[in-house]
């Protein structure tokens, strides 16, 4: 898809440009001997002509509708490939995600969701690990229902960047041809996979929440079905690539379940592969790996979570969530309400611009229950609401909900909490 400038046809009225919303348009006059030349070949042309900065440009089209001598076209990309091009794009892959000889839980929440599509299609999982030295980490793998591991081992690999990683990926893709590509929406894989998107010129949807495999009439079949907040979380979008393929698609941490390992089901196969030399070379050296220094707030791998929002109107009452966490022996949660008010540090933050969490058990004390907000947590084991107001949409994601006053409710919890691991001995 391209926008083409007609010069000859160019009358020079710069209607164009005036109509052009992002400045990309110009006039510029043409050269006197080129007007005399084109005088004596009896050929009419104007003193001046339009020129385009293709690098600001995007292909609105508002310039094309107001020109009358059709100087200017706008070239569509071509029409839906063959249904036998895309059906040639066959398996499910996931980005096996790993950092210092360790797989990412995310990689196994993805090969989880990504066993569910291949199985719906009627096609093989494939893992694909990416870096060095990587034998008992892929060995591990075959525990879980994967058909094949691909185990891509190039001592340039040990540790990501994101060209090399980009390219080998690219290549593989390339070769192998599977028609859905998933990753963790991590900050390696936000980074490495849109660049894979790119030179594979097809979509990538980031942030998914859901997805699912269906039909869509007009638009094909095996479609990838990808579901992810839009417009600030005021809707659910659902979004499909029909005429390019791989469907890519990045997932947040603890949004799908982690796939299980089956027993009695025959393990898969290990595929080593060594990438060409020629993709491995990058421009950006490591010179030193410091390791993140651990928050004391692990929401993302807590088994309980108590959660406070704008219900407990100042910074001092998060006392009454901090003890029922502590009494539960849980983290410490709270909404964006929260964490704008000051109430706590934005490391505490659960919702679509905080952590996404999967606990076992989620307490929310004060949370209207904002769409923001349960895309963050809906994934629970256990939700338990506590709120004032019987309406509240929190409720309608609750499996059990708690109507009435947090500032009394909260601390009979607790008391209650810790009066039975008391009778427990502590335990």
């Amino acid at each position: 898809m391209g926008l083409r400038v007609i010069v000859e046809k160019c009358s020079g009225c710069g209607l164009c440009v005036k109509a052009c919303p992002f400045g990309c348009l110009a006039m510029r006059d043409r050269d006197p001997a080129e007007l005399e030349k084109a005088r004596a070949a009896g050929e009419k042309r104007a003193k001046r002509f339009v020129v385009l900065d293709e690098a600001r440009c995007n292909l609105c089209g508002a310039c094309v509708d107001v020109c009358k001598f059709e100087a200017l076209e706008l070239k569509k990309e071509s029409a839906a490939p063959p249904a036998a091009e895309l059906d040639s794009w066959r398996g499910v892959w996931v980005f096996g995600e790993q950092r210092r000889g360790r797989i990412q839980g995310v990689a196994l929440e993805l090969a989880g969701e990504g066993r569910k599509l291949a199985d719906s299609l009627g096609v093989p999982l494939a893992v694909v690990v990416l870096g060095s030295g990587l034998d008992s980490v892929c060995a591990e793998l075959l525990k879980y229902p994967i058909d094949l591991v691909l185990q891509v081992d190039a001592p340039e690999l040990a540790e990501y960047r994101s060209e090399p990683y980009s390219r080998v990926f690219a290549d593989l893709i390339r070769k192998r041809r599977p028609e859905i590509v998933l990753a963790g929406a991590t900050t390696v894989g936000r980074d490495f996979l849109a660049r894979v998107a790119v030179e594979l010129h097809t979509g990538l949807t980031a942030d998914c929440t859901g997805l699912a495999v269906g039909d869509l009439p007009g638009c094909g079949t095996r479609l990838l079905l990808q579901t992810r907040p839009a417009f600030g979380g005021n809707i659910m979008a659902t979004i499909v690539t029909p005429n390019h393929r791989p469907q890519m698609a990045t997932v947040r941490h603890k949004v799908m379940r982690e796939i299980k390992p089956i027993d009695g089901r025959a393990p898969g196969r290990i595929e080593k592969i060594s990438p060409p030399a020629e993709l491995l070379v990058s421009r950006t050296q490591i010179v030193d790996f410091v390791e993140e220094i651990e928050s004391t707030v692990k929401l993302t791998e807590a088994d309980i979570i108590v959660s406070g929002g704008r219900g407990l109107g100042k910074a001092e009452n998060f006392r009454y969530v901090e003890d029922l966490a502590r009494a539960l022996g849980g983290a410490v949660g709270a909404s964006r309400a929260a964490v704008d008010a000051g109430w706590k540090p934005y490391s505490h933050q659960v919702g679509q611009t905080g952590k996404t969490v999967c606990p076992k058990l989620y307490v929310a004390c004060g949370i209207s229950g904002a769409v923001q907000h349960l895309v963050g947590m809906q994934s629970s084991d256990v939700i338990v609401a506590i709120n004032k107001d019987p309406n509240a949409p929190i409720f309608e994601v609750a499996t059990y909900g708690l109507v009435g006053d947090l500032f009394q409710i909260l601390p009979a919890l607790t008391r209650e909490v810790e009066a039975r691991r008391l009778s427990r001995g502590g335990g």
